[in-house]
């Protein structure tokens, strides 16, 4: 189906946004700072986050770079150690007062952009050019921003529009337009303290120079800015106090009802009474946030808790963290599910074991039921449909096989004597022998099939179990061990702190050479999401445990992973997930199903995220002549 109207599809170059990432971790001098995009650059310091402006997308590609470049050099070389969060926090609460806040914040931002930027070129002087094409660009939006404003007379926004194009004019003769009768008056005032921008020291400076114009501007316009061209983030800035709190901050600061303290100091030996004190009754059954609490606002000091120490008694109550699992109730949302599935729950979904993106996953693992015959029905319908395939490949590999058992081994230094022995004449060091080849062992290769049974699979699911359905006849024709695994999110119970990821293993490494296996492939179906580079992390986990030589995963999917809180970063997620499996000696492959043509940002999206290791498929009714040779080529390499 060709689709002719598409909404959303933004496609994320994921080899740029790895190299923007880089590169603050780099400059920041710290690997935990995280890079995101968003509507406005700024430096979030209480989430170690970037953020990089959408303001360099859809682009030429240099200027796009440079932008993004020039965002991120403004954040770690300069407001991560230059700006002052106090004075930002001063300044915050001082305009709050105004009747031009909005306007009052972007100018801030805008003149101490200005300060930072000539520090940033003074530290770094290759930074040069990215901050030139950062100038023309945004010049440029603002030379347009200011004839919509004039022409809507938003006077306001076309004020700031005209103060940042003299702060950016290519020449000093420049002068502002005119707006109105208010603002022209204050102009020349205006246009002289902007100037002194370029002499400020500290962001106290920056701040001394953006009251005084605010104070002119509150008294001449009437509105505030209506377009937030420069975000400053009060969040980031309200609690500054935070950032250095101590233990004695978290301390109790209000006083007791009474200063009472004992006269008899304590011994050690005073009777301890055991009272068992219950935290339950009919008052308290309503769930609470707070397990237990105590308010105690009265009685006298002691020194037990002070200098006074005593020593402990195995009578003494041990306190200490308890961690444990659990397990689901019978009360889920899959219906369909028979009685005799089991869920396995695995431990993972930690930040540094499957990604930062898949911090909040957690995998289950089902056991997949007894075929039904109309499943085995199924099943036996689309091996007769293969079957041409699968035997024309099992004579190609046993005659391989044949042949490589019987090819002798020539040129050796001892074995059987060769009948050619001029060479020991002409030669220094002649090789007079040769041996016939042992008789070759099984394939040593090992296949994992992953088959992304996202809800966008309904209509390639029967062409895919087909596909599925030669590659497992195919390798159990030759003794190849492998597996097929299903896998999607459940997006009705997903939430921002629980994902719960589905991993089916119709067929496993053991039972996928049984003579009788294969009609579990037919459980397959179409589900919800899919959260692409936690499966691979998975698969990636299963398949190291294999001893064999050759590992391969094979990875089919419709198109790019979708999930909650997933799709800005699911397409870079991905590419390290599957880096991080050929780092560890796992070809990764992807098939790329489709029922129409493919366009030119879905073949952008699954290059970025596999390389050249993919194999696109544009009409999915092809997938078996299209399977046949990757199937073979791969086995060929394993021999």
């Amino acid at each position: 189906m060709h689709r002719f109207i598409q909404f959303n599809d933004e496609g994320i170059d994921s080899f740029l946004v790895m190299e923007m990432a880089d590169l603050t971790k780099t400059l920041s001098k710290n690997a935990d700072m995280n890079l995101k995009y968003g509507p406005f650059s700024y430096l979030d310091y209480k989430e170690e986050t970037v953020y990089v402006s959408h303001f360099w997308d859809h682009r030429l590609r240099d200027e796009e770079v440079l932008g993004l470049k020039s965002d991120i050099y403004l954040r770690t070389i300069g407001n991560l150690h230059e700006t002052e969060n106090d004075e930002v926090v001063n300044y915050i609460e001082k305009v709050k007062s105004t009747s031009v806040p909005r306007f009052a914040k972007q100018l801030f931002v805008i003149g101490e952009e200005i300060r930072l930027e000539e520090i940033c070129k003074s530290k770094r002087p290759g930074t040069k050019r990215a901050f030139e094409t950062r100038r023309k660009l945004y010049r440029q939006h603002f030379e347009a921003q200011l004839k919509v404003n004039l022409t809507k007379s938003v006077f306001t926004d076309a004020l700031f529009n005209t103060i940042f194009l003299l702060l950016h004019a290519q020449s000093p003769l420049e002068q502002p337009v005119k707006l109105n009768e208010d603002i022209d008056l204050a102009m020349p005032f205006i246009h002289g303290q902007i100037t002194r921008f370029f002499e400020t020291r500290s962001t106290k400076d920056v701040a001394g120079i953006a009251l005084e114009i605010v104070e002119v501007v509150d008294e001449i316009v009437r509105k505030d800015m209506l377009n937030e061209y420069f975000h400053l983030p009060e969040d980031v800035y309200d609690s500054p106090e935070m950032f250095n709190e101590t233990f004695d901050d978290l301390k109790r600061k209000d006083p007791l009802l009474n200063q009472d303290v004992l006269e008899e100091e304590s011994t050690g030996d005073e009777e301890v009474i055991d009272e068992e004190f219950r935290t339950w009754h009919r008052e308290t059954s309503d769930k609470g946030e707070s397990f237990l609490q105590f308010d105690v606002d009265q009685g006298s000091q002691s020194d037990l808790m002070g200098e006074g120490v005593r020593e402990g008694d195995d009578g003494d109550q041990a306190l200490a963290m308890v961690q444990g699992s659990s397990k689901e109730t019978e009360r889920e949302q899959y219906q369909n599910m028979k009685a005799q599935e089991q869920e396995r729950d695995e431990p993972g979904g930690g930040e540094s074991e499957y990604g930062k993106d898949n911090r909040f996953a957690v995998p289950h693992f089902i056991t997949p039921s007894v075929p039904t015959s109309e499943e085995r029905l199924d099943y036996h319908h689309n091996k007769g449909l293969v079957a041409p395939f699968q035997k024309k490949l099992q004579k190609m590999i046993e005659k391989t096989l044949e042949h490589k058992r019987i090819q002798p081994r020539s040129d050796l230094h001892f074995g059987r004597l060769n009948k050619k022995l001029l060479r020991f004449i002409t030669d220094d060091n002649p090789r007079l022998f040769y041996k016939k080849q042992n008789p070759s062992s099984e394939i040593d290769a090992v296949f994992s099939l992953l088959v992304d049974c996202s809800g966008s699979m309904y209509d390639k699911m029967d062409q895919t179990k087909l596909g599925i359905t030669l590659f497992h006849e195919s390798l159990k024709s030759v003794r190849v061990p492998h597996e097929v695994v299903g896998f999607w999110e459940d997006t009705n119970r997903a939430t921002k702190t629980s994902q719960p990821n589905y991993m089916n293993p119709v067929l496993n490494f053991q039972s996928s050479l049984k003579p009788g296996s294969g009609s579990e492939i037919m459980q397959l179906q179409p589900e919800e999401d899919n959260r692409d580079g936690f499966a691979i992390r998975l698969m990636t986990e299963r398949i190291l445990r294999r001893n064999e030589k050759q590992k391969f995963l094979l990875v089919f999917s419709d198109g790019e992973p979708a999930a909650m809180e997933y799709e800005q970063n699911g397409i870079v997620d991905t590419h390290e997930a599957v880096l991080d499996a050929r780092k560890q000696g796992i070809e990764v492959i992807n098939v790329f199903l489709s029922n129409g043509e493919i366009d030119e940002n879905q073949r952008k999206t699954i290059q970025n995220i596999y390389g050249n290791y993919s194999i696109l498929v544009s009409n999915v009714e092809e997938l078996p002549e299209v399977l046949f040779p990757l199937l073979r080529k791969l086995l060929y390499k394993s021999i």
